[in-house]
């Protein structure tokens, strides 16, 4: 999954909602997405075809690879890496070059790759393109750091914003609990306002694998905060990677310069105030991330109103057994969401629905099934309606 992966994805479904709808003409609609008029068919029939599951970013690998390795020569770039399992590609090339095999180093390292005989600590390759949000605040990327080199079970919590790479917040927590970091939160959005969206791996206290959608009470917390959450591919922390990138930094930042296990709060405080006003960062074009953020103007509220749907939204109230009726049928929501209003938006056969502004199910009445969306995989669930 790329890195743009999230930003995809709400592409898609905003043209697929607009398409469907049938508002403007389609040639226009293509134009004011970026997108060719077939793109946007191809769209719309893999949205017809699959649901929300079709319109996710596809494998670019190819059927077939005619111009593949063939396998002798794979299988003897195999053994050579097995006699010097910590020699790379281009000492390999010249071992094998010896023997009279002549393959490119990018060739060998592929093989390498497709053969699992790359460990992950010896890949070091950048990112081609880097990916960011237009404006501070639009994305905030937020998780827990590993328990390496950390006298706590858990790392520190870090929230990043995604466009400046600010250091939002930087906390020794100890634990993945839900309540202090809703507490870490509301700190970091009385002192910088509320984001758009934020996002979030697969991990406590965000995602419940408990639950049965997945939704935990923090995460609905920040849907009545009108923030809207997308949860990064299952083992894909790259869809995370500005956050992933800054616990490399703090990691090698920890292991070289020491701190005491008795101010661990005091040495992040330190560490952030220097990452935001005094580190200048690469992708920045060397500005510090507090030359580059802002504060978000939305303002936190500990007691939002109910929020508001379009006018002439469909609207509907979640029972207390976690479903809504439409058309007849009862379909499974969220218990978790009892009492709360849910928006139901029709596309084509299909209904998303959504709570606050984040996409939670999709409806199919045809075959009858309720489908989880969040997390954007071939895996997700699905409920009938009985």
């Amino acid at each position: 999954m790329a890195w743009r992966t999230v930003e995809i994805q709400e592409q898609r479904v905003r043209f697929v909602v607009a398409a469907t709808q049938g508002l403007q003409p389609f040639s226009s609609l293509c134009a004011e997405f970026g997108i060719s008029r077939p793109t946007g068919y191809l769209w719309l029939r893999r949205y017809r075809q699959a649901g929300i599951r079709g319109i996710a970013e596809q494998s670019r690998k190819p059927y077939s690879s005619p111009r593949r390795t063939a396998a002798p020569l794979e299988e003897r770039v195999s053994q050579v890496r097995l006699r010097y399992p910590d020699w790379g590609a281009r000492k390999l090339r010249v071992v094998l070059s010896r023997e009279g095999v002549e393959l490119p180093r990018s060739t060998i390292h592929r093989i390498l790759l497709r053969r699992d005989l790359v460990r992950q600590d010896d890949r070091h390759a950048s990112a081609l393109q880097r990916f960011e949000r237009q404006q501070p605040n639009e994305l905030w990327q937020m998780d827990f750091k590993g328990p390496r080199g950390w006298p706590q079970p858990v790392g520190p919590l870090s929230i990043l914003d995604d466009h400046s790479r600010y250091l939002i917040a930087l906390a020794a927590n100890g634990s993945t609990r839900g309540e202090p970091v809703q507490q870490q939160l509301e700190e970091a959005f009385q002192r910088c306002g509320v984001p758009e969206g934020m996002l979030v791996d697969h991990g406590s206290p965000w995602w419940g694998h408990m639950s049965p959608s997945g939704h935990t009470y923090l995460s609905l917390w920040l849907m009545r905060q009108g923030i809207r959450l997308h949860w990064s591919g299952i083992r894909h922390p790259q869809t995370q990677g500005k956050v992933e990138r800054f616990h490399g930094s703090l990691q090698r930042a920890l292991t070289r310069r020491g701190f005491s296990p008795e101010n661990m709060q005091a040495w992040l405080d330190d560490y952030r105030w220097e990452h935001n006003y005094i580190r200048p960062h690469e992708a920045l074009n060397m500005k510090t991330p507090a030359s580059v953020w802002s504060p978000s103007p939305r303002r936190y509220d500990p007691k939002p109103p109910r929020w508001e749907y379009p006018a002439g939204a469909w609207v509907l109230k979640v029972g207390r057994d976690g479903k809504v009726k439409a058309k007849g049928q009862n379909w499974k929501i969220n218990k978790a969401l009892a009492g709360e209003w849910v928006q139901l938006v029709p596309t084509g056969q299909r209904w998303m629905v959504f709570y606050c502004s984040t996409l939670v199910r999709e409806i199919d009445p045809l075959v009858q099934c309720s489908t989880i969306v969040e997390h954007w995989t071939p895996t997700a669930k699905s409920d009938s309606i009985l």
